[in-house]
């Protein structure tokens, strides 16, 4: 195991430098350039160039890429230079001949050709203007949906959420009843305040009744969940803004790469011919599964 260069960085630095060494260099391979583009080392008659470097760091996460040039390059370039090291001694010792090597070699190469086709059919579709637009269509110029601010008392039975909502009646202050008497401590602490919330944030029986009161109003019966009885007051109604592109632009992507994803997956998958065998080597029938069969 090769040591990592001593210098002044401290350990993130060296940190950044043992992922360079583990994974980016493995996934940068040394290839052919230009004359233009300059050779910073030669390692057993193998040149790395300038563009090499460069690859490598753009794959590095984003605080390391964020480092200055002059203090991360050197960095990497040592362990670029101990990777190839390795590299030419795992050929001299004939590993690149080994099966499970190979193996492994091979379904590396397979995975990248995965993510490549995938890439390339993926990345066309999910540009900035696409977010945009898929934005505009989901959130842009649409109502908010509706919330309510609500607070609760939870109790173990219907007895005492009876005897708590007769002494609201009688004046009783609710955030004080609800430290007294509530089995929800979190809420408890904030007097029951629940904030505001969405009908589909809570559980139906519970979210039934919040949206279905006024406000400042108090439930005239207690409401029985999974949970407990709970006596709760409705504060406020109002329509929630929708949320800013900013705010939704990551998700919307991510949501149309996985769906991108699934589209080719379904449409390469489509036009091979797949025939599933048991675990065991036999056929497969419809009503058989893919699992493993029990051990013995």
């Amino acid at each position: 195991m090769p040591m990592l260069p001593d210098c002044s960085l401290g350990p993130p630095a060296r940190l950044f430098a043992a992922l360079a060494l583990f994974g980016v260099v493995f996934a940068a391979p040394i290839r052919a350039q230009p004359a233009a583009d300059p050779v910073l080392a030669k390692v057993g008659g193998q040149d790395i160039h300038f563009s090499d470097l460069k690859a490598a760091a753009e794959t590095l996460p984003p605080q390391a890429r964020a480092m200055p040039p002059q203090q991360l390059y050197p960095i990497l370039l040592e362990q670029m230079i101990d990777a190839q090291a390795l590299l030419e001694q795992a050929r001299k010792t004939g590993l690149d001949k080994d099966p499970d090597v190979q193996r492994i070699m091979r379904l590396a190469e397979e995975r990248a050709l995965e993510s490549a086709m995938l890439n390339n059919v993926v990345r066309p579709q999910v540009t900035d203007e696409a977010v945009k637009a898929r934005y505009d269509q989901d959130y842009a110029g649409k109502a908010g949906e509706t919330e309510v601010h609500a607070r609760h008392i939870l109790v173990p039975d219907e007895a005492t959420a009876k005897k708590v909502i007769a002494e609201l009646k009688k004046g009783g202050d609710f955030a004080a009843l609800s430290k007294q008497y509530s089995k929800d401590p979190g809420a408890a602490q904030q007097g029951g305040d629940l904030g505001f919330f969405k009908k589909t944030d809570m559980v139906p029986e519970f979210a039934d009744t919040a949206f279905a009161l006024k406000d400042k109003e108090v439930t005239p019966v207690p409401v029985k969940t999974q949970f407990g009885w709970h006596v709760i007051q409705t504060l406020e109604h109002r329509t929630s803004q929708p949320p800013a592109f900013e705010q939704r632009k990551d998700e919307l992507r991510q949501q149309m790469v996985q769906a991108a994803v699934q589209k080719e997956v379904a449409q390469a998958r489509g036009a091979v011919t797949v025939e599933k065998f048991n675990m065991d080597g036999s056929p497969m029938k419809a009503t058989d599964t893919a699992e493993p069969p029990p051990a013995k």
